[in-house]
């Protein structure tokens, strides 16, 4: 089994930056593919940003120019640098990890979500 931790959540102002970042350990295969995911009150999770160990990325059109998301494949680790942060960008963050290289679909793993929020 793969286990997720989440940190670098919290309050912030709009216009504001936030980095998440998100460590796997357990049963890592590669490759994989680790990413991000949202879900604000009320409404489904939705993606956010995703990326293959070969370094494909996906984002969700909402964040594409302010979001960016890396990796670091030695230490497992994904990595979400959120810029120009907008009040709508508030919700529970979560980090997602799949076995299968893929930015298509999430895997079954996911992390304990981290709270963002982004006042006006």
């Amino acid at each position: 089994q793969v286990q997720l931790v989440e940190s670098g959540g919290g309050l912030v102002q709009a216009g504001g930056s936030l980095r998440l970042s998100c460590a796997a350990s357990g049963s890592i295969f590669s490759p994989n593919a680790m990413g991000w995911y949202r879900q604000a009150p009320g409404k489904q999770r939705e993606l956010v940003a995703t990326m293959t160990t070969g370094g494909t990325t996906t984002y969700a059109d909402a964040v594409k120019g302010r979001f960016t998301i890396s990796r670091d494949n030695a230490k497992n680790t994904v990595y979400l640098q959120m810029n120009s942060l907008k009040p709508e960008d508030t919700a529970v963050y979560y980090c997602n990890w799949n076995r299968i290289p893929t930015i298509q679909y999430p895997g079954d793993t996911w992390g304990q979500g981290t709270q963002v929020t982004v006042s006006s």
